[in-house]
């Protein structure tokens, strides 16, 4: 099953990397930015619409969060 914390770990970094604020982020994702907040720890994992919001927000697509999750669990499985 996919680690939550990877999840998170991931968005947090696509977001500060793009310089944006999580409430910028939420904002723009149409969620609560205690839900991203909450995602970002890794203690909720993101439903498929809310990941298409997020990429969205960060002005990616989907796909390349998901590849960009992808790379972490290879990490993580091949320390």
């Amino acid at each position: 099953m996919l680690d939550s914390a990877i999840v998170g770990k991931v968005i947090q970094r696509l977001r500060e990397c793009k310089g944006l604020s999580q409430e910028v982020v939420s904002g723009l994702a149409d969620i609560g930015r205690t839900h991203l907040s909450a995602i970002e720890r890794g203690e909720r994992r993101p439903t498929l619409d809310t990941l298409f919001k997020l990429a969205y927000a960060l002005n990616m697509s989907p796909s390349d969060i998901v590849r960009e999750i992808e790379k972490e669990v290879e990490k993580s499985e091949n320390p």
